[in-house]
């Protein structure tokens, strides 16, 4: 990733297609998800107000801190599962972005069953 600012659709779609076993989807018609084992890791707003918005899982420990951050906040309707949104991803470089994406994807893939993780292909 280049230190550009944000993360743009395609840079997410490239990082998100080269983590094993992770699929994509669009869900409530606006947003682009990236899931591992049927769980989502990373939810990127394509249309309307919020479009550009990304949010991730990241560890309960650091929750308060990221949710604490100029332009992050704990993510609507996924707050109580530790889940940030960056409400303004201007302010962050895409390969910031990008570290929290890969630490969700490995968080949601380490919960799965271990029949689960099995059945994917190896991270």
């Amino acid at each position: 990733m280049t230190a550009t600012k944000a993360l743009t659709i395609d840079q997410l779609d490239t990082l998100c297609a080269a983590l094993p076993g992770a699929t994509r989807s669009i869900k409530w018609e606006v947003d682009l998800v990236w899931s591992v084992g049927g769980k989502m890791f990373v939810v990127y707003c394509t249309l309307g107000p919020e479009r550009g918005r990304l949010s991730f899982k990241v560890d309960t420990d650091r929750f308060l801190e990221l949710s604490d951050q100029p332009g992050m906040m704990a993510a609507p309707y996924m707050a109580r599962a530790f889940w940030i949104c960056v409400s303004e991803p201007e302010r962050y470089a895409s390969r910031t972005l990008a570290e929290h994406v890969r630490h969700s994807y490995t968080l949601v893939r380490s919960r799965l069953s271990k029949r689960m993780q099995a059945s994917l292909p190896d991270a």
